[in-house]
């Protein structure tokens, strides 16, 4: 009867480590995604003035959709702030699985903000320029590279914290 109660035991326990994993991951991907469209939206957006969220209409528009961009971002890089807090708090935080998270979020975004925005939809381009090709280069390849590292961080180190406590 002990035996089938600890077995009862340790299937909840490995449940609810299994969600809180899952919730690490989560939260650095909300935080990297946001925190890579806050930073585009800063910098390419307001500082060098290449572009803007929206540039098939008015300058107008264009102001307007950098800031719902910028709302996005933020709503993005809270949330998963918010969830950080949270397995901080429960003392369930995996930052290597949470630093993997931020990774593949920030290199998903980008990647998608490229291919798809930039290249498929046409919404607007990395800057305005006769030769692309650099450009679209450099932010692909600086996307998968995070990409690579974030899974890496997730994936291949899996078995070391499998074995070890929350908070590594």
């Amino acid at each position: 009867m002990a035996t089938k109660n600890r077995n009862l035991k340790n299937n909840s326990n490995n449940k609810k480590r299994s969600e809180y994993k899952s919730r690490n991951l989560l939260s650095g991907f909300l935080f990297g995604v946001g925190l890579v469209a806050f930073l585009d939206e800063a910098i390419f957006h307001q500082i060098l003035h290449w572009h803007h969220f929206y540039d098939k209409s008015t300058t107008d528009i264009g102001l307007v959709s950098d800031g719902l961009f910028h709302a996005f971002s933020w709503f993005a890089t809270i949330g998963g702030g918010f969830l950080f807090a949270d397995l901080q708090r429960r003392n369930m935080l995996w930052l290597t699985k949470w630093w993997g998270g931020v990774l593949l979020g920030a290199g998903t975004f980008q990647l998608y903000d490229n291919i798809i925005q930039h290249k498929l939809m046409r919404i607007h381009q990395i800057r305005y320029v006769d030769n692309l090709f650099v450009y679209d280069l450099i932010w692909n390849i600086s996307a998968l590279i995070m990409i690579i590292f974030g899974f890496s961080l997730v994936v291949l180190r899996r078995n070391k914290q499998e074995s070890g406590n929350a908070i590594s």
